[in-house]
Formats: structure tokens, sequence, C-alpha cells
């Protein structure tokens, strides 16, 4: 005997056009419920360890994707921006290249820094307690040569001419101090950097990472009266300029045949992919690339379980179905529109959740995490494959689906 629920969905799809897939889905909300909030978590697990990923990978290209250059004259044997070094004079071959209109150094490192609170005296250095220093990034170059194509650090190159004078990035990590407000309180901060009294003159925007607390630039001049003078005689970067209607690559293939192959040139694409390459090799990045299978996996098992119980529950109306002369064919088409209506109606949710999770990250660890468009797409498309993939096996129990039975 035909169930009142068979006949009920077939009215209903055959009279009134309602998916028979919703309709199927629908008949228990409890079930759905509890299926929906299966996705979803699965999605903010993909959502979350994808951003993570992006914080990793992304924020590391920083200091590239800011500097104003055509080419970039970096150490052949460098597996990135900040172990690159090598003789200042490779540049200066390199600016006498025909094509070639400027070429101008960077120099990067790190130093240790002290939080301006915990300085007891602006006068003293004796009673400064350095016991609590941080790392951050340090960018020099002549100011009379600007790399940054940031207009705050270029508005204020004539105070990096000053002594002791430095830029300093407000998007630091907290615990490098509340410059910010200090500055804006006093017009200037003094710390001590790799145990040396510096000011702070001025403010710029550029972000910090997960391996970098904050950024400081400085002129070339007052960075080699912080290590040293000799430190100036190897440069991290050198950033070339072209003249205008030059070929990139006839400039690459001249510096190869004329420079040292200590040294090589890149495009600014090709130095951000040495950077993401060089934190590719670390494990956070195979962590987190586990984090998004786990993420899969856990919804292609909720899916796969609604669907299944879904089938087996109504397998004497699929039989029934199959009776009245529907195909295997347009059984199989009802169970994947079930498992995209999952996926879609799951995905929504979860990608506003994350998209609040993205913004507490960011403002907790001061380190910029977009919910970028390519992390939606990848996030929706891996949803819509882990519920098809759940239906495909779940399919297989419409074999069991017999007209006979049901006679």
């Amino acid at each position: 005997m035909i169930s009142k629920f068979t006949i009920k969905i077939i009215n209903k799809y055959i009279c009134r056009k309602i998916p028979i897939a919703w309709l199927q889905l629908s008949h228990k909300k409890t079930r759905l419920l509890v299926a929906l909030i299966g996705i979803a978590f699965a999605d903010i697990l993909m959502f979350t360890q994808l951003g993570l990923r992006s914080l990793l990978f992304d924020g590391i290209t920083l200091v590239p994707e800011n500097l104003n250059g055509d080419l970039y004259l970096i150490s052949a044997y460098a597996q990135n921006i900040g172990s690159s070094s090598f003789p200042k004079v490779y540049l200066y071959q390199a600016n006498a290249i025909a094509g070639v209109a400027s070429a101008s150094p960077l120099y990067i490192g790190s130093a240790e820094w002290v939080n301006p609170e915990n300085i007891k005296s602006s006068t003293d250095e004796k009673s400064i307690d350095v016991r609590k220093a941080y790392k951050v990034r340090v960018l020099a170059f002549n100011p009379q040569q600007p790399v940054f194509i940031l207009p705050e650090i270029n508005q204020q190159l004539d105070l990096l001419t000053i002594p002791k004078n430095v830029l300093f990035d407000r998007l630091g990590q907290p615990q490098l101090g509340k410059i910010t407000q200090l500055f804006i309180q006093d017009g200037e901060v003094i710390t001590i950097m790799n145990n040396r009294m510096i000011r702070i003159a001025g403010l710029f925007n550029m972000g910090s990472t997960v391996f970098d607390q904050g950024h400081v630039v400085m002129s070339d001049w007052n960075y080699g009266i912080q290590n040293g003078n000799n430190i100036l005689k190897k440069i991290s970067v050198g950033i070339l300029t072209l003249e205008q209607g030059v070929s990139k690559k006839t400039i690459i293939d001249n510096i190869k045949k004329n420079l040292s192959k200590d040294v090589k040139a890149v495009s600014k694409e090709e130095l951000m992919q040495i950077e993401q390459n060089y934190i590719a090799q670390f494990p956070e990045g195979k962590i987190l690339n586990f984090g998004v299978a786990i993420g899969f996996i856990v919804g292609v098992v909720v899916v796969y379980q609604v669907l299944y119980t879904d089938v087996s529950e109504h397998l004497s109306e699929y039989a029934t179905l199959k009776a009245i002369g529907y195909s295997d064919r347009f059984l199989l088409k009802i169970v994947l529109q079930e498992a995209i209506i999952l996926g879609i109606v799951g995905f929504i949710p979860s990608f506003f959740i994350s998209y609040g999770v993205y913004n507490f990250l960011e403002s907790n660890t001061k380190i910029p995490l977009q919910m970028s468009f390519d992390i939606i797409v990848k996030v929706f498309i891996l949803t819509i494959f882990m519920c098809c993939f759940s239906g495909f096996i779940a399919v297989k129990k419409l074999s069991d689906a017999n007209p006979a039975d049901i006679f």
C-alpha cells in the first residue's frame, strides 16, 4: 500500500511543481536543522583555517607589496628578502646597465624594541628598563631615494634625515606600546631600539604579520649608526626603476649577462612568490591545510548520514516513483538536489558567522585578515563538492528500491 506521505509528495511535485528534494528534506525539520548546523560547523572550520592560512601567506608579502620599482635585485641564494644580502657594488653595476633609470638600496633587519611604557626616564639611559624587548622589522633606505609607495612615508622623508628619528608602523602589535596615543599626546615618542635611544617622529600604516610584530622605517645613515657603518656595505634589496618603454625581460637578461651569479633580478610578483614559497616550508601552513581537510571530512560525514537516513526511510517512496515510470537517473537527481540544497542553505549562516570570526581575530591580533572573494569561492565550491560527494555515496542505497517491494 502506498503511504500517505508518498501520495502527498507525488501530488505536490506533479501538481504544484515544488521540488521533491526540498519536500524530502523539510519533512523532518529537526533533522534538517541538525544537518544544517553540521554543515555550517564544517564550513566555519574551513573558513577559519583558510583565513589563518591567508593571514600566514598574504601578510608575509607586506613589504614587497609596498615597494616602488619595476625590478628588484636580490641575492640568488636568499630564501626570502629578510635573508637577502649582497655587496652594494652590484647595485651600482645594475644602475650602469642601459635602460635602468635608477637603483635604490633597501636594508632589511630586525631590532630589539622596548615598549616606551617600560621606560622609567626618557632622559637617563641607565634608568631604562630593557628587560622586556620585542622584535621589530627595520626597513632602512636613503631618504633621497624613496623606495616605498606609501604616501605617509614619502611625506615624512625630511624627518628621517634627523639623527635618531624613525617612523613607526601604527598597525604594530599592542605589546610594542601605545605608540599612536603617546605620539598624538606628545608629538613624539622616545624609546629604546637595539640598546640605543631613538625618537619616533612620525607614523605610517603597513601592518604586522605572524613573524613581524611591527615595522620601523629609518634612514640608512641612522641605520649605520645603530648597527655600525660596515652594515651598509651590503644591502638586502635593490629597487630598480626602468626607463620608459624598456622591457623588463631585456634588463633581466642583461643583469644575468653582466652581473655576478650571486644576484638576480625579479619582478614584484616573483618577489612576493619567493616570500610565500619560503613560508610554505613552515609546518604552520601544512597544519592549516590539514585543518581544512578535517573540516571537509566532517561535512562529508554529516551530509552522508543525513542523506543515507533520508533515503533509507523513504525507500518505499523511491520504489513507488520507479513503479510509475521514473528512472534511476531521476532518483539520483533528487538526492543530489537535496545535497546541493543542504550545501547552499548551510553555507549562508557559516559565511556570516565566519565574517564575525575574521573581524574578531583581526581586532585581537592586529594582523590584517580579510574575507577575500577567493576564500569565499573556495569554501563554497568545497561545500557543494562535499555535499555532492556525500550524495553519490548515499545514493547507492537506491539500488534497494525495488518496485516489487511495495506490492
